[in-house]
Protein backbone atom coordinates (compact mmCIF):
# COMPACT_ATOMS: atom_id res chain seq x y z
CA UNK A 1 0.00 0.00 0.00
CA UNK A 2 1.27 3.44 -1.10
CA UNK A 3 0.58 6.77 0.98
CA UNK A 4 -3.29 7.52 1.27
CA UNK A 5 -3.74 4.21 1.57
CA UNK A 6 -4.09 3.06 -2.05
CA UNK A 7 -2.72 -0.13 -3.30
CA UNK A 8 -0.55 1.22 -6.34
CA UNK A 9 0.49 -2.23 -7.67
CA UNK A 10 -3.54 -2.93 -8.33
CA UNK A 11 -4.04 0.44 -9.72
CA UNK A 12 -1.40 -0.25 -12.33
CA UNK A 13 -3.37 -3.27 -13.19
CA UNK A 14 -6.19 -1.73 -14.27
CA UNK A 15 -4.79 1.56 -15.82
CA UNK A 16 -2.83 2.90 -19.29
CA UNK A 17 -1.83 6.17 -19.09
CA UNK A 18 0.67 7.78 -16.80
CA UNK A 19 2.77 11.10 -16.58
CA UNK A 20 6.02 11.76 -15.14
CA UNK A 21 7.09 15.37 -13.77
CA UNK A 22 10.64 15.59 -14.32
CA UNK A 23 10.96 12.71 -16.75
CA UNK A 24 14.22 12.95 -17.36
CA UNK A 25 15.88 12.84 -14.47
CA UNK A 26 18.21 9.89 -13.61
CA UNK A 27 16.03 8.35 -11.32
CA UNK A 28 12.88 9.02 -13.70
CA UNK A 29 14.15 8.08 -17.08
CA UNK A 30 14.49 4.38 -16.07
CA UNK A 31 10.83 3.17 -14.78
CA UNK A 32 9.57 5.12 -17.47
CA UNK A 33 11.54 3.26 -19.90
CA UNK A 34 10.73 -0.08 -18.29
CA UNK A 35 6.92 1.18 -18.16
CA UNK A 36 6.91 1.92 -21.74
CA UNK A 37 8.64 -1.73 -22.42
CA UNK A 38 5.34 -3.43 -20.07
CA UNK A 39 2.74 -1.21 -23.12
CA UNK A 40 1.79 1.77 -21.06
CA UNK A 41 1.51 5.18 -22.30
CA UNK A 42 3.31 7.97 -21.36
CA UNK A 43 3.69 11.56 -21.03
CA UNK A 44 6.45 13.50 -19.50
CA UNK A 45 7.74 17.19 -18.58
CA UNK A 46 10.98 18.86 -17.53
CA UNK A 47 12.32 21.81 -16.81
CA UNK A 48 16.05 20.95 -18.69
CA UNK A 49 17.15 19.85 -22.11
CA UNK A 50 19.54 16.59 -21.99
CA UNK A 51 20.52 13.77 -22.88
CA UNK A 52 18.10 11.39 -20.80
CA UNK A 53 14.84 13.61 -21.97
CA UNK A 54 16.09 13.72 -25.70
CA UNK A 55 16.31 9.39 -24.92
CA UNK A 56 12.38 10.20 -23.92
CA UNK A 57 11.47 12.11 -26.64
CA UNK A 58 13.04 9.38 -29.48
CA UNK A 59 10.46 6.25 -27.84
CA UNK A 60 8.02 8.74 -29.59
CA UNK A 61 6.80 9.88 -25.58
CA UNK A 62 5.56 13.31 -25.83
CA UNK A 63 7.70 15.43 -23.68
CA UNK A 64 6.43 19.31 -22.59
CA UNK A 65 9.32 21.20 -21.91
CA UNK A 66 8.26 23.36 -18.35
CA UNK A 67 5.25 22.38 -16.05
CA UNK A 68 1.77 23.38 -16.75
CA UNK A 69 -1.28 22.11 -15.51
CA UNK A 70 -2.58 21.19 -18.59
CA UNK A 71 0.40 18.97 -19.16
CA UNK A 72 -1.41 16.13 -17.50
CA UNK A 73 -4.16 15.86 -19.84
CA UNK A 74 -5.63 12.04 -20.16
CA UNK A 75 -3.31 10.51 -17.10
CA UNK A 76 -4.56 7.91 -14.89
CA UNK A 77 -1.34 8.39 -12.42
CA UNK A 78 0.75 10.95 -12.28
CA UNK A 79 4.39 10.14 -10.94
CA UNK A 80 7.00 12.91 -9.70
CA UNK A 81 10.59 12.90 -8.73
CA UNK A 82 11.36 14.48 -5.43
CA UNK A 83 12.57 17.36 -5.91
CA UNK A 84 8.59 18.54 -7.51
CA UNK A 85 7.30 20.22 -4.50
CA UNK A 86 4.08 20.14 -3.63
CA UNK A 87 2.87 24.14 -5.16
CA UNK A 88 3.94 22.50 -8.70
CA UNK A 89 1.13 23.28 -11.14
CA UNK A 90 1.20 19.94 -12.45
CA UNK A 91 0.48 18.15 -8.77
CA UNK A 92 -2.25 20.99 -7.94
CA UNK A 93 -3.69 19.87 -11.21
CA UNK A 94 -3.48 16.16 -10.15
CA UNK A 95 -4.89 16.92 -6.38
CA UNK A 96 -7.55 18.97 -8.34
CA UNK A 97 -8.93 16.23 -10.76
CA UNK A 98 -8.57 13.21 -8.25
CA UNK A 99 -5.36 11.73 -10.04
CA UNK A 100 -3.66 9.47 -8.03
CA UNK A 101 0.01 11.08 -7.34
CA UNK A 102 3.09 9.14 -6.37
CA UNK A 103 6.26 10.02 -5.59
CA UNK A 104 9.62 8.32 -7.74
CA UNK A 105 10.36 5.95 -4.80
CA UNK A 106 6.75 4.67 -4.38
CA UNK A 107 6.61 3.74 -8.13
CA UNK A 108 9.90 2.27 -7.86
CA UNK A 109 8.36 -0.15 -5.39
CA UNK A 110 5.64 -0.51 -7.37
CA UNK A 111 7.64 -1.18 -10.50
CA UNK A 112 10.31 -3.57 -8.90
CA UNK A 113 7.05 -6.08 -7.29
CA UNK A 114 6.31 -7.03 -10.76
CA UNK A 115 9.53 -8.92 -10.97
CA UNK A 116 9.39 -12.51 -9.39
CA UNK A 117 13.59 -12.00 -8.59
CA UNK A 118 14.19 -8.20 -7.58
CA UNK A 119 17.52 -7.38 -6.00
CA UNK A 120 18.04 -4.32 -4.45
CA UNK A 121 21.65 -3.25 -3.59
CA UNK A 122 21.73 -0.85 -0.26
CA UNK A 123 24.19 0.31 1.81
CA UNK A 124 26.11 3.85 2.77
CA UNK A 125 28.78 3.45 0.43
CA UNK A 126 29.07 1.59 -3.39
CA UNK A 127 25.71 1.35 -4.49
CA UNK A 128 25.98 2.81 -7.68
CA UNK A 129 29.09 1.06 -8.15
CA UNK A 130 28.00 -2.70 -7.40
CA UNK A 131 24.87 -2.26 -9.09
CA UNK A 132 26.16 -1.62 -12.27
CA UNK A 133 28.61 -4.50 -11.65
CA UNK A 134 25.89 -6.75 -10.48
CA UNK A 135 24.21 -5.40 -13.87
CA UNK A 136 27.10 -6.06 -16.11
CA UNK A 137 27.93 -9.64 -14.54
CA UNK A 138 23.90 -10.95 -15.07
CA UNK A 139 23.97 -9.29 -18.61
CA UNK A 140 27.06 -10.68 -19.63
CA UNK A 141 26.39 -13.82 -18.72
CA UNK A 142 22.86 -13.88 -20.61
CA UNK A 143 20.45 -13.53 -17.45
CA UNK A 144 18.52 -10.56 -19.36
CA UNK A 145 17.58 -8.63 -16.25
CA UNK A 146 16.30 -5.19 -15.91
CA UNK A 147 18.25 -2.65 -14.28
CA UNK A 148 18.14 0.57 -12.70
CA UNK A 149 21.46 2.36 -11.75
CA UNK A 150 22.14 5.85 -10.41
CA UNK A 151 24.73 6.09 -12.94
CA UNK A 152 25.61 5.93 -16.74
CA UNK A 153 27.15 2.31 -17.08
CA UNK A 154 29.56 2.47 -20.36
CA UNK A 155 28.65 -0.94 -21.12
CA UNK A 156 24.90 -0.53 -21.41
CA UNK A 157 25.40 3.43 -23.00
CA UNK A 158 23.10 4.76 -20.35
CA UNK A 159 21.81 4.17 -16.36
CA UNK A 160 18.95 2.00 -17.28
CA UNK A 161 18.62 -1.91 -19.34
CA UNK A 162 14.87 -3.10 -19.82
CA UNK A 163 15.64 -6.73 -20.26
CA UNK A 164 13.04 -9.78 -20.73
CA UNK A 165 13.66 -12.08 -17.75
CA UNK A 166 12.23 -12.14 -13.53
CA UNK A 167 15.35 -10.41 -12.65
CA UNK A 168 15.34 -6.50 -11.79
CA UNK A 169 18.36 -4.87 -10.12
CA UNK A 170 18.23 -1.46 -8.86
CA UNK A 171 19.61 0.98 -6.28
CA UNK A 172 17.70 1.19 -2.77
CA UNK A 173 19.02 4.26 -1.07
CA UNK A 174 18.34 4.97 2.62
CA UNK A 175 18.20 8.83 2.41
CA UNK A 176 14.55 9.84 4.04
CA UNK A 177 13.84 6.01 4.28
CA UNK A 178 13.15 5.96 0.45
CA UNK A 179 14.36 2.56 0.56
CA UNK A 180 11.68 0.86 2.73
CA UNK A 181 9.15 1.33 -0.15
CA UNK A 182 11.25 -1.57 -1.48
CA UNK A 183 10.04 -5.19 -1.31
CA UNK A 184 13.13 -7.37 -2.66
CA UNK A 185 13.59 -10.72 -3.39
CA UNK A 186 17.33 -10.35 -2.60
CA UNK A 187 19.05 -7.40 -0.68
CA UNK A 188 21.94 -6.79 -0.80
CA UNK A 189 23.77 -4.02 2.20
CA UNK A 190 26.98 -3.19 1.34
CA UNK A 191 27.70 -1.18 4.80
CA UNK A 192 26.04 1.11 7.33
CA UNK A 193 28.29 4.43 8.00
CA UNK A 194 27.21 7.72 9.57
CA UNK A 195 25.92 9.36 6.80
CA UNK A 196 22.78 11.97 5.70
CA UNK A 197 22.77 12.81 9.90
CA UNK A 198 20.44 15.90 8.88
CA UNK A 199 17.78 13.25 9.01
CA UNK A 200 19.09 10.05 10.70
CA UNK A 201 20.80 12.27 13.38
CA UNK A 202 23.25 9.37 14.95
CA UNK A 203 24.21 5.73 13.77
CA UNK A 204 21.37 3.79 15.84
CA UNK A 205 18.73 5.61 13.94
CA UNK A 206 20.67 4.63 10.64
CA UNK A 207 21.03 0.82 11.66
CA UNK A 208 17.10 0.97 12.37
CA UNK A 209 16.05 1.76 9.09
CA UNK A 210 18.25 -0.71 7.44
CA UNK A 211 16.99 -3.26 9.87
CA UNK A 212 13.57 -1.92 8.73
CA UNK A 213 14.71 -2.50 5.01
CA UNK A 214 16.16 -5.79 6.03
CA UNK A 215 12.90 -6.81 7.38
CA UNK A 216 10.93 -6.12 3.73
CA UNK A 217 13.20 -8.62 2.00
CA UNK A 218 11.11 -11.56 0.80
CA UNK A 219 13.89 -14.06 -0.27
CA UNK A 220 17.61 -13.84 0.81
CA UNK A 221 20.25 -11.31 3.03
CA UNK A 222 23.84 -10.41 1.03
CA UNK A 223 25.72 -8.77 3.53
CA UNK A 224 29.23 -8.01 4.31
CA UNK A 225 30.22 -10.20 7.09
CA UNK A 226 33.47 -7.69 7.73
CA UNK A 227 30.90 -4.80 8.71
CA UNK A 228 30.15 -4.74 12.09
CA UNK A 229 27.30 -1.88 11.91
CA UNK A 230 25.21 -4.25 9.11
CA UNK A 231 25.92 -7.51 11.09
CA UNK A 232 24.61 -5.42 13.58
CA UNK A 233 21.91 -4.27 12.52
CA UNK A 234 20.19 -7.50 11.04
CA UNK A 235 21.18 -9.77 13.68
CA UNK A 236 17.46 -10.81 14.65
CA UNK A 237 16.27 -10.82 11.14
CA UNK A 238 14.64 -14.39 10.47
CA UNK A 239 15.95 -14.88 6.41
CA UNK A 240 18.53 -16.85 4.62
CA UNK A 241 21.72 -14.64 4.60
CA UNK A 242 25.15 -14.99 2.84
CA UNK A 243 28.26 -12.84 3.72
CA UNK A 244 30.79 -11.89 1.68
CA UNK A 245 34.49 -10.61 2.88
CA UNK A 246 38.00 -11.20 3.87
CA UNK A 247 37.25 -12.72 7.14
CA UNK A 248 37.56 -16.31 7.54
CA UNK A 249 33.89 -16.74 8.57
CA UNK A 250 32.40 -15.28 4.84
CA UNK A 251 30.77 -17.44 2.92
CA UNK A 252 32.39 -15.45 -0.54
CA UNK A 253 35.81 -14.64 0.59
CA UNK A 254 38.57 -12.87 -1.25
CA UNK A 255 42.39 -14.12 -0.53
CA UNK A 256 45.67 -13.95 -1.97
CA UNK A 257 45.01 -10.10 -2.77
CA UNK A 258 47.42 -8.26 -5.01
CA UNK A 259 48.05 -5.45 -7.07
CA UNK A 260 49.18 -5.23 -10.42
CA UNK A 261 51.37 -1.84 -10.65
CA UNK A 262 48.13 -0.32 -7.97
CA UNK A 263 45.82 -0.04 -10.83
CA UNK A 264 44.66 -4.33 -11.16
CA UNK A 265 43.05 -5.42 -7.90
CA UNK A 266 43.52 -8.78 -7.95
CA UNK A 267 42.26 -12.32 -5.58
CA UNK A 268 40.99 -15.17 -5.58
CA UNK A 269 37.21 -16.17 -4.68
CA UNK A 270 36.76 -18.57 -2.42
CA UNK A 271 33.08 -19.93 -1.86
CA UNK A 272 32.51 -21.97 1.73
CA UNK A 273 36.17 -22.45 1.42
CA UNK A 274 37.12 -23.94 -1.90
CA UNK A 275 38.18 -21.87 -4.70
CA UNK A 276 35.59 -20.67 -6.82
CA UNK A 277 37.60 -18.71 -9.61
CA UNK A 278 40.20 -15.63 -9.52
CA UNK A 279 38.97 -12.41 -10.43
CA UNK A 280 40.93 -9.56 -11.62
CA UNK A 281 39.31 -6.02 -11.64
CA UNK A 282 40.32 -3.08 -13.78
CA UNK A 283 38.92 -0.77 -11.35
CA UNK A 284 41.19 0.57 -8.34
CA UNK A 285 40.91 0.00 -4.54
CA UNK A 286 40.39 -2.64 -1.61
CA UNK A 287 36.37 -1.06 -1.70
CA UNK A 288 36.10 -1.85 -5.38
CA UNK A 289 37.26 -5.66 -3.76
CA UNK A 290 34.03 -5.44 -1.69
CA UNK A 291 31.87 -3.99 -4.23
CA UNK A 292 32.82 -7.10 -6.67
CA UNK A 293 32.36 -10.15 -4.26
CA UNK A 294 28.54 -9.05 -3.29
CA UNK A 295 28.10 -8.82 -7.03
CA UNK A 296 29.59 -11.94 -7.28
CA UNK A 297 27.50 -13.54 -4.31
CA UNK A 298 24.52 -12.40 -6.14
CA UNK A 299 25.06 -13.63 -9.70
CA UNK A 300 26.09 -17.12 -8.02
CA UNK A 301 23.02 -17.81 -5.90
CA UNK A 302 20.58 -16.58 -9.26
CA UNK A 303 22.75 -19.72 -11.21
CA UNK A 304 25.46 -17.66 -12.95
CA UNK A 305 29.23 -19.92 -13.53
CA UNK A 306 32.12 -18.95 -12.00
CA UNK A 307 33.82 -18.35 -15.21
CA UNK A 308 30.95 -15.72 -16.35
CA UNK A 309 31.81 -14.16 -12.94
CA UNK A 310 35.42 -13.88 -13.60
CA UNK A 311 35.44 -12.66 -17.23
CA UNK A 312 32.14 -9.84 -16.87
CA UNK A 313 33.97 -8.53 -13.40
CA UNK A 314 37.10 -8.61 -15.31
CA UNK A 315 35.02 -6.21 -18.01
CA UNK A 316 33.73 -3.67 -15.69
CA UNK A 317 35.28 -0.63 -16.16
CA UNK A 318 33.34 1.62 -13.78
CA UNK A 319 30.75 3.97 -13.95
CA UNK A 320 30.29 7.51 -14.70
CA UNK A 321 31.90 10.03 -11.81
CA UNK A 322 33.42 6.73 -10.35
CA UNK A 323 37.27 7.03 -10.27
CA UNK A 324 36.16 8.35 -14.07
CA UNK A 325 39.54 9.10 -16.15
CA UNK A 326 38.61 12.06 -18.71
CA UNK A 327 42.02 12.03 -20.19
CA UNK A 328 45.73 12.54 -19.72
CA UNK A 329 46.98 15.88 -21.23
CA UNK A 330 51.00 16.13 -20.98
CA UNK A 331 51.09 13.35 -19.29
CA UNK A 332 49.08 14.44 -16.92
CA UNK A 333 45.65 12.56 -15.38
CA UNK A 334 42.87 14.08 -14.65
CA UNK A 335 39.81 12.30 -12.97
CA UNK A 336 36.42 12.90 -11.03
CA UNK A 337 34.74 11.24 -8.83
CA UNK A 338 31.65 10.89 -6.63
CA UNK A 339 33.00 10.44 -3.17
CA UNK A 340 31.55 12.87 -0.69
CA UNK A 341 31.84 11.19 2.60
CA UNK A 342 35.40 10.74 4.98
CA UNK A 343 34.55 6.91 4.36
CA UNK A 344 34.44 7.21 0.64
CA UNK A 345 37.49 9.76 0.17
CA UNK A 346 39.34 7.30 2.14
CA UNK A 347 38.96 4.54 0.16
CA UNK A 348 39.74 6.06 -3.31
CA UNK A 349 42.77 8.04 -2.20
CA UNK A 350 44.25 5.62 -0.40
CA UNK A 351 43.93 3.66 -3.93
CA UNK A 352 44.71 6.74 -6.11
CA UNK A 353 47.80 7.43 -3.58
CA UNK A 354 48.87 3.00 -4.63
CA UNK A 355 48.51 4.24 -8.54
CA UNK A 356 52.11 5.03 -9.10
CA UNK A 357 51.80 8.83 -9.84
CA UNK A 358 54.15 11.05 -8.76
CA UNK A 359 51.90 13.26 -7.04
CA UNK A 360 48.55 13.14 -6.25
CA UNK A 361 46.25 16.42 -6.36
CA UNK A 362 43.00 16.22 -4.53
CA UNK A 363 40.58 18.71 -5.08
CA UNK A 364 37.64 18.33 -2.73
CA UNK A 365 33.97 20.46 -3.05
CA UNK A 366 32.45 19.73 0.34
CA UNK A 367 28.58 18.61 0.18
CA UNK A 368 25.98 20.34 2.29
CA UNK A 369 27.55 22.29 5.92
CA UNK A 370 25.69 19.29 8.02
CA UNK A 371 27.83 17.06 6.51
CA UNK A 372 30.96 19.10 6.43
CA UNK A 373 29.85 20.18 9.92
CA UNK A 374 29.26 16.86 11.18
CA UNK A 375 32.29 15.03 10.02
CA UNK A 376 34.72 17.72 9.92
CA UNK A 377 37.70 15.72 11.79
CA UNK A 378 37.26 12.51 9.30
CA UNK A 379 37.23 14.70 6.35
CA UNK A 380 40.34 16.73 7.62
CA UNK A 381 41.94 12.99 7.91
CA UNK A 382 40.58 11.78 4.44
CA UNK A 383 42.59 14.69 3.11
CA UNK A 384 45.81 14.73 4.98
CA UNK A 385 45.88 11.22 2.51
CA UNK A 386 46.98 12.86 -0.84
CA UNK A 387 49.89 14.91 -1.56
CA UNK A 388 47.84 18.17 -1.50
CA UNK A 389 44.24 18.86 -0.56
CA UNK A 390 42.62 21.82 -2.39
CA UNK A 391 39.00 22.78 -1.08
CA UNK A 392 36.64 24.58 -2.74
CA UNK A 393 33.58 26.51 -1.72
CA UNK A 394 30.75 24.35 0.66
CA UNK A 395 27.73 23.26 -1.80
CA UNK A 396 24.95 23.82 0.55
CA UNK A 397 22.36 21.94 -1.84
CA UNK A 398 19.19 21.95 0.21
CA UNK A 399 20.75 23.76 3.05
CA UNK A 400 21.09 27.16 5.03
CA UNK A 401 24.41 27.78 6.73
CA UNK A 402 23.12 27.34 10.23
CA UNK A 403 26.37 25.31 11.28
CA UNK A 404 28.10 28.94 10.25
CA UNK A 405 31.28 26.09 8.79
CA UNK A 406 33.23 27.35 6.18
CA UNK A 407 35.86 25.44 3.35
CA UNK A 408 38.52 27.49 5.02
CA UNK A 409 37.54 25.66 8.61
CA UNK A 410 38.72 22.17 7.22
CA UNK A 411 41.91 23.63 5.49
CA UNK A 412 43.04 24.37 8.75
CA UNK A 413 42.43 21.13 10.15
CA UNK A 414 44.64 19.60 6.74
CA UNK A 415 48.10 20.79 6.94
CA UNK A 416 49.21 22.51 3.06
CA UNK A 417 45.99 22.46 2.36
CA UNK A 418 44.94 25.00 -0.19
CA UNK A 419 41.14 27.02 -0.32
CA UNK A 420 39.87 28.51 -3.41
CA UNK A 421 36.25 29.47 -3.64
CA UNK A 422 35.88 29.05 -7.27
CA UNK A 423 36.23 26.18 -9.95
CA UNK A 424 38.16 28.93 -12.35
CA UNK A 425 40.93 29.57 -9.19
CA UNK A 426 40.77 25.79 -8.30
CA UNK A 427 41.64 25.27 -12.21
CA UNK A 428 44.31 28.46 -12.80
CA UNK A 429 46.12 26.82 -9.17
CA UNK A 430 46.25 23.20 -9.97
CA UNK A 431 47.55 23.86 -13.77
CA UNK A 432 50.05 26.23 -13.12
CA UNK A 433 51.60 23.48 -10.35
CA UNK A 434 50.43 20.06 -11.98
CA UNK A 435 53.27 18.25 -13.77
CA UNK A 436 54.14 15.43 -15.63
CA UNK A 437 53.24 12.25 -14.44
CA UNK A 438 50.55 13.89 -11.42
CA UNK A 439 46.77 12.79 -11.03
CA UNK A 440 44.36 15.51 -10.96
CA UNK A 441 41.47 13.70 -8.76
CA UNK A 442 38.34 16.45 -8.21
CA UNK A 443 35.97 14.85 -5.31
CA UNK A 444 32.70 15.55 -4.19
CA UNK A 445 28.59 14.94 -4.50
CA UNK A 446 27.44 17.96 -6.28
CA UNK A 447 28.75 19.49 -9.69
CA UNK A 448 32.83 19.28 -8.78
CA UNK A 449 32.70 17.54 -12.52
CA UNK A 450 32.74 20.92 -13.89
CA UNK A 451 35.69 21.85 -12.45
CA UNK A 452 37.63 18.40 -13.51
CA UNK A 453 36.36 19.20 -17.38
CA UNK A 454 37.95 22.59 -17.20
CA UNK A 455 41.25 21.51 -15.70
CA UNK A 456 40.93 18.95 -18.42
CA UNK A 457 40.84 21.70 -21.01
CA UNK A 458 43.11 24.01 -19.86
CA UNK A 459 45.94 21.22 -19.90
CA UNK A 460 44.45 20.25 -23.62
CA UNK A 461 44.72 23.99 -24.76
CA UNK A 462 48.42 24.53 -23.31
CA UNK A 463 49.39 21.21 -24.39
CA UNK A 464 48.38 21.69 -27.76
CA UNK A 465 49.37 25.40 -28.21
CA UNK A 466 53.20 25.03 -26.83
Amino acid sequence: MGVSGMNYDELLNHIKRIHFIGIGGSGMCPLAEILRSEGFQLSGSDMNEGETLNRMKSYGIPVYMGHAAENIRGAELVVYSAAVKENNPERKAASEQGIPCIERSVMLGVVTRRYKRSIAVAGTHGKTTTTAMLSQVLIGSGFDPSAIIGGKLPFIGGNSYVGQSDIIVCEACEYVDTFLELNPFISIILNIDADHLDYFKNLDNIKKSFREFAKLTTGLLILNGDDENTLDAVKDVELDKITFGFGENCDYRAVNLSADKGVHEQYDLLYKGEKLTDVKLIVPGKHNVYNSLAAAAAAHYLGATAHEISENLHKFGGVHRRFEILGTPDGITVADDFAHHPTELTATLNAAMNMGFRKVWAVFQPHTFSRTAILMDDFAEALKIPDTAIISEILPVRETNTYHVYSRDLGAKVPGSVCLDTFEEITDYVCRHAQEGDLILTMGGGNVYMCANMIYKQLQFTSENK
